[in-house]
This record gives C-alpha cells, structure tokens and sequence, in this order.
C-alpha cells in the first residue's frame, strides 16, 4: 500500500451544500504540497475529510493509517504541559483510561520529549502551553502530530495567526520533516509567496475541484 496519500472520487457536503466534487491528489512521502484557493473554497474540509472528521464518498488512502492533523489554531489544553499536550497524539495507541489517570508509560513519556526536542523545544516539556509563544505552540502542535506516528501530516493554515518570520521557520520545518521522516506533507496556505518557497508543488482548490496550481 502506499505510503503517501491519494485521494480519489472525493464528494462532500456540509448542510445539504455541496463543497468539494470528485477531488483527487496524491502527495508522495517526502513531499509538502500546498493547497491554495480563497476563503470558504473548502481547503478545510477537504483536509478535515482526509483525516477522517467528516463524512464524504470517495477514497482516501494514507500509508495505511490515519493522517495526522494539525489545526490552524492549535487546538493545545493550555493548562497543560507543552508535554502533556504532545502525549495526547498516543491516545489512539493507548485509549483513555490510564491516561486519564496520568499513567503514560515511560516509553511514551520519553517518546513526547523526543518529538518536542525535534520541533526545536528540547526542555520546554514541562512548560504550560498557555505560556508559549505562538510560534512554540504551533511546534508543540506538530510534535503531538509526530506521536501519532502517521506517515501524512495535513496542516489547515498553520502559519496564519503568525508572524512572518515565525510562519518562514514553521514551514520550513514541515519541509525539513517531509525530507528527513519521509513524511507526505498536504499543508493549506493564503500566501502565494510563502507556497511558491516551502512547497515542491501547488494545488489549487475553487468551486469544490482541485487542479494543479
């Protein structure tokens, strides 16, 4: 099976409204994508269906597992620890329970800080994520997407609420995981500039299709 992600056939409605029709891509492991179109032409939901949060038809495919996600804002617990926060990407290996009790394993434990070393946050684990910079949370964000140990990563807008020279080292770690983890990277952007720089190919996605950008 192959390990990037391939798209086919994909349809999607949301309130009755039809949003994407018969969209197709591939991303190749070690491949960052860039998906452009405007507000509201459904570069969201197409990455929400891709990791399984929406309902639609079509095929998705993604080296055998699920994709893992990485929100525009976040989405961190911020009385947590930046720690904390990464462990979470192993519920799907762990289920709820022993978590809930705060018994993570030790492998996992020392998996998180690993991962949070690799996003440049080596020692900030125990930091609560409230106290972080935007750039840092966005890095714990994808540490807890690299614990989830899938081999595509979706990325909705991750540099939009950051400052430029934050955004130009968020993407270029993207682009550093995809070449050295050989992970397939699928990241939507709203700046030309920044996909024509971090991306080896642009999509373009526009009254619900996806065509070479």
């Amino acid at each position: 099976m192959p390990r990037g992600l391939v798209v086919a056939g994909l349809d999607l409605a949301l309130g009755g409204r039809p949003v994407l029709r018969g969209v197709g891509l591939a991303v190749a492991p070690g491949e960052v994508v860039a998906l452009e179109g405007p507000s509201g032409a459904g570069k969201t939901s197409l990455l929400r269906a891709a990791a399984g949060l929406l309902p639609h038809r079509g095929t998705i495919r993604a080296g055998g597992g699920r994709p893992a996600l990485v929100f525009q804002q976040h989405a961190l617990a911020g009385r947590l620890s930046a720690r904390d926060n990464v462990l979470v990407g192993a519920l799907g290996r762990l289920g709820f329970w022993r978590p809930a009790l705060g018994l993570w394993p030790a492998a996992e434990r020392a998996a998180a800080e690993a991962c949070l070393a690799r996003v440049g946050l080596a020692g900030l684990g125990p930091r609560r994520a409230a106290h972080l910079s935007g750039g840092q949370r966005q890095r714990v964000a994808i540490a807890r997407a690299l614990l989830q140990r899938a081999q595509v990563l979706l990325a909705d807008e991750p540099v939009a609420s950051l400052d430029p020279q934050n955004a130009e080292a968020i993407l270029a770690l993207l682009r550093a995981l995809a070449r050295e983890e050989g992970l397939a990277i699928l990241v939507s952007l709203h700046q030309p500039e920044l996909a024509r720089r971090f991306a080896d190919r642009r999509l373009r996605i526009e009254e619900g299709q996806v065509w070479e950008g």
